[in-house]
This record gives C-alpha cells, structure tokens and sequence, in this order.
C-alpha cells in the first residue's frame, strides 16, 4: 500500500496531533513512506520553532513534486470537478498514478475530486481521516 498525505496530515502533524502521529507511525512501522506533494508543503510551510513536530514527520515521507503532466491533469480534474483546489487535485492524481491511499482532513472536497475523475480509478484510493 503507498499513502498520500494531503495538507490536513501535516497541519495535524504541526499539532502535536496524537491520533494522527499514532496512524504515521503504523504506516513508518509498516514500511509504508506517505508521499508528500510538494503542492501540499507549499500550502503549510511557513518556518519556524512552531514547525518542529512538522519538520520531524517530514523526514520520514518521500516529498515528491509534481510534474508538467501531472500539474495539468490536476488542472483538468478542477475544471471536470467544478472546484478550484489545485492542492488537492494534486493528490488526488499522485494517488492515482502510485496506486495510493489519500489521508486527508478534507474527505468531501477529495471524494468530489475522485468522483470527476475519468475513467474512474481501478482500485479507487482509499480515504483516511485525519
């Protein structure tokens, strides 16, 4: 199984989230490495001593950028999907091309996105809440 995190993971993670730091752990401990978009640090990262817990859970996730294609099926999933989150088609469509789970704070607006996706995803994601 691979992960997604998407911006609500790492806001947990910044926290001091103890549910969500347990569900991290089980994934490391799995040997599951959530991947990060780099979209999705973007949107987070602001610097800082308050980032401590962050920078931390960071160092056990592959950041992993978004590339051209990638960035424009993200855009065309916004306009199928009738929703502006660039952030959040990015990991949709990473999950989608590594065959990953998402854990996300945000499951309406992600399922939205799943939803507008064609074809539809074979396995489709997984969705865990955080």
């Amino acid at each position: 199984m691979e992960l997604v995190y998407d911006s609500g993971a790492l806001i947990a993670a910044e926290r001091g989230d103890g549910e969500f730091a347990a569900f991290n752990r089980t994934m490391i401990r799995a040997g599951i490495l959530p991947r990060v978009p780099t979209t999705v640090l973007a949107q987070v990262w602001r610097g800082g001593p308050r980032q401590a817990l962050l920078s931390i859970m960071l160092r056990g996730c592959d950041i992993t950028p978004l590339d051209e294609d990638t960035a424009r099926l993200a855009g065309v999933l916004c306009g199928r999907a009738g929703t502006s989150d660039i952030v959040d088609a990015g990991v949709v469509i990473l999950a989608v091309q590594h065959r990953a789970n998402i854990a996300t704070s945000d499951r309406g607006d992600i399922t939205k996105l799943l939803d507008a996706l064609d074809p539809p995803p074979n396995p489709r994601p997984l969705i865990f809440d955080v």
